[in-house]
């Protein structure tokens, strides 16, 4: 039977390589934007404008199907690193996922990918190794971001128990090309590059490729279990690392290194410098706790029943700033044209290197 894939946030990081991803496999496609977006035009794939938040805006998008299959992959949200929980946030990534729910069950949807977020795993200790878990509260997890999507995910948990078929995800930090929406981490890689990035910060994250993420999601969408959840992680890098080897691909100066303590003493100023060169500050007391907190995720589970492998950061930072240069925004001016540098270390060839 034909298969129609439905993929919300088409125009995010995660949904528009998704949208690539699926496309370069032919199959039709339906990607949700909202009015300021812009799309990617490829053949096969139809885009229709509308808002999580509007349940009736979405309907659009499941009708005049024929008798296609439908596969949701629900990637749109609000990734905040302020911490705070705002209304805004709490209504698209919580309202928003439980209208795709309703919708899903009512349009008899063959099976709904939700891609909630490592961030609503509790931490437990500083030491222990994060696996899945089957139960998610807003009160195990810190900041407002980590708590609406622990109560997302806990709402289509309970829809999979009952009456849908339904898969979650737990990305952690995802870097990578393609990004047209303003990812954190993407940014900072620019900032290196352009020379705007003050000081490093001690600490890390366990970070991976948009690519490895959006096949790990077509792969939970076919081989998961329903009710399951599966992490799709990589391994800890931290920053200092991550510009140690951009520097190696493009150049750039090394950066002083703030221990934590200074770095969050620091944080108003570079949350000013930040405001006073128009972007989104890096550097906020959540983003710096996080920086600090426990990421020892297992995607063992993710890598046994789904073939789930991610590549080495290297070659991930490699093509980021290959497809800055070629397709980024004004990226191309502003990085010049630095030959890309060797690597000593692993280069793994990931299953989508090919992908453009």
């Amino acid at each position: 039977m034909a298969k129609l894939f439905i993929v919300t946030g088409a125009c995010g990081h995660l949904g528009s390589t998704l949208v690539r991803l699926l496309h370069s496999r032919g199959e039709r496609v339906r990607g949700l934007m909202l009015p300021t977006e812009g799309a990617i035009a490829v053949e096969n794939v139809e885009y229709f404008v509308g808002d999580v938040r509007d349940k009736e805006s979405l309907r659009p998008l499941f009708e005049n199907a024929g008798d296609a299959e439908l596969y949701v992959l629900h990637t749109a949200g609000i990734v905040d690193i302020s911490g705070e929980l705002s209304s805004t946030l709490y209504d698209v990534n919580v309202n928003g996922t439980r209208n795709l729910v309703e919708l899903c069950r009512q349009y008899r949807v063959k099976r709904l990918l939700y891609v909630s977020s490592v961030h609503a795993i509790p931490e437990k200790d500083s030491v222990s190794v994060l696996q899945e878990v089957d139960q998610f509260s807003a009160d195990r997890v810190v900041g407002g971001y980590a708590k609406t999507k622990a109560e997302a995910t806990q709402a289509v948990l309970e829809a999979a128990r009952t009456d849908l078929n339904a898969v979650v995800v737990h990305p952690s930090g995802i870097l990578g090309p393609f990004d047209g929406s303003g990812n954190h981490m993407v940014q900072l890689v620019v900032s290196y590059l352009r020379g705007k990035l003050p000081a490093c910060v001690k600490g890390g994250y366990d970070f991976v490729d948009v690519r490895d993420v959006a096949l790990g999601c077509l792969l939970a969408l076919e081989r998961g279990r329903r009710g399951e959840c599966y992490i799709l992680s990589n391994r800890h890098y931290e920053i200092r690392e991550l510009l140690d080897m951009l520097r190696q691909i493009a150049g750039g100066r090394r950066l002083p290194v703030l221990p934590l303590w200074m770095a969050r003493a620091a944080s108003p100023l570079l949350q000013y410098m930040a405001r006073r060169r128009r972007e989104r500050p890096l550097f906020t007391r959540y983003s710096l706790y996080t920086l600090s907190s426990n990421d020892r995720f297992s995607h063992d589970k993710a890598t046994c029943e789904l073939g789930y492998r991610p590549r080495d950061l290297f070659q991930t930072l490699r093509d980021t700033v290959a497809w800055l240069r070629e397709k980024g925004p004004r990226a191309g001016k502003l990085l010049g044209r630095r030959r890309l540098g060797g690597h000593r270390g692993r280069r793994a060839a990931g299953p989508l290197s090919n992908l453009t």
